[in-house]
């Protein structure tokens, strides 16, 4: 595709995650290309960071960045809060939650992921996922609203008011864990003095071995211990069968009388993947070629959550942020050679490692493509180092992130007043007298 004199190609990127927004700042770097970002929450989210937002660390406005402020810089690219519900990839259009259409020259699918609940049942309906936002607002808000009814009612902890189960061995379930048990030990005692002797419960359940399974032997030793040290219970070798208003069964036959199943199990792709048209495999996910274009369609491109990246002998790339963030500047380079009629060139990731925050003093991170393994504070430098590199696409300010980071890091345990005010979110009242 050469451009002419004419009008500006014009691109169209759905989906302001990692991947979405890397690509939009890499096309602009032409400035006779115009770009269109349409993002539902017409905000980029700091996803690493979610879980802290759920467990009262951080506010929502800490790891969220409105669009017209990440794109603030770049005047060729027109940010838009608006659903994507179809896909026309033959004819570049796609169209809106209100009924509207727009068409591009090129399409850059982005949207993200979903949670996947492999069918569990209960799991849609009563489990918590924490994959947004809004998800993480509504665990926070979950947890405090079972410590005001513990506290006004003391009975309610034997039903399992102050029990909390996560779902998942993988970093989201490590870090959720990790980090509500030093909120619920360390925190809530201080803060509901009548509770001051109770004894909540936080529980990881995963049907593998060993947490954060993609770890090494002696990563997995290492979480677990750190996990038991903050009073984590581990129920591996077991899976969630049924998930309740009030209660989880597990496939070994145990109940657990619970009112917030946080769900890290896993995800699927962004619901758009199945009503693009074009092919998904694994997860749901769109195939791509290895430039990050649809099979049948170079002028369309699927990139993060939504796409199975091609990596070498891997069948496809982890769903990491660095993964999305490198495939949407690699793929805005694949699309200005296009225009500029050169050739698009196979994705190449450059791996940067795993990591998971296990809590305060605590990380794990096997670094590089030898994945060299680090723990405690240099695991926790290594992993504050990724993830500034993540917030660089967001116009953030990362020495407030370095700031805050080494503060979370060194003081001792708090939470500020005003995240754990029951004034600060809207919570219904939960129905006690199911059993």
């Amino acid at each position: 595709m050469s451009r002419g004199t004419g009008e500006p190609t014009h691109v169209i990127v759905v989906g302001a995650g990692f991947a979405g927004v890397a690509c939009a700042k890499g096309i602009a770097k032409d400035p006779r290309v115009r770009v269109t970002v349409l993002d539902k929450a017409g905000y980029h989210q700091f996803q690493p960071l979610l879980y802290q937002v759920a467990t009262a660390e951080l506010t929502g406005d800490d790891i969220t960045f409105p669009l017209d402020h990440v794109f603030g810089k770049h005047p060729t690219i027109e940010p838009r809060a608006a659903e994507v519900m179809s896909v026309d990839p033959a004819a570049g259009r796609v169209t809106l939650a209100d009924g509207d259409t727009i068409a591009g020259d090129v399409l850059v699918l982005a949207a993200g992921s979903s949670p996947n609940f492999f069918d569990t049942p209960g799991a849609a309906e009563h489990a918590y996922p924490l994959y947004s936002m809004e998800d993480a607002r509504r665990v926070r808000s979950r947890v405090l609203e079972v410590y005001r009814d513990a506290a006004d009612n003391p009975e309610l902890v034997e039903r399992g008011a102050l029990t909390f189960v996560i779902v998942g061995g993988g970093p989201t379930g490590v870090e959720t864990a990790g980090a509500l048990a030093e909120l619920v030990h360390n925190v809530m005692p201080h803060r509901h003095e009548r509770l001051a002797t109770a004894h909540p419960r936080v529980v990881l359940v995963d049907l593998g071995h060993a947490v954060l399974a993609p770890f090494s032997d002696a990563a997995h030793t290492y979480t677990a211990d750190q996990l038991r040290r903050r009073g984590v219970e581990l129920r591996l070798g077991t899976s969630a069968t049924e998930i309740d208003a009030d209660r989880l069964t597990l496939s070994d036959g145990t109940v657990i009388p619970t009112r917030l199943v946080v769900w890290g199990g896993g995800v699927t792709a962004a619901p758009l993947a199945s009503r693009a048209g074009l092919p998904q495999g694994r997860g749901g996910r769109i195939d791509v070629r290895p430039d990050l274009t649809v099979p049948g369609f170079p002028r369309v491109y699927a990139l993060g959550d939504l796409a199975n990246t091609p990596g070498g002998d891997e069948a496809a790339l982890p769903g990491l942020g660095s993964v999305a963030q490198q495939a949407g500047r690699w793929a805005a380079d694949n699309i200005l050679a296009d225009i500029a009629g050169g050739a698009p060139r196979p994705f190449h990731y450059h791996d940067k490692g795993i990591m998971a925050m296990i809590g305060r003093k605590a990380a794990v991170a096997e670094v590089g493509e030898r994945h060299h393994e680090m723990h405690g504070r240099v695991a926790f430098a290594a992993w504050l180092g990724v993830h500034a590199q993540l917030l660089a696409d967001t116009n953030a300010e990362l020495k407030a992130f370095v700031a805050w980071a080494e503060e979370f890091y060194l003081r001792p345990h708090h939470r500020s007043a005003a995240l754990l005010d029951p004034a600060n979110v809207d919570r219904p009242r939960i129905d006690w007298s199911a059993t």
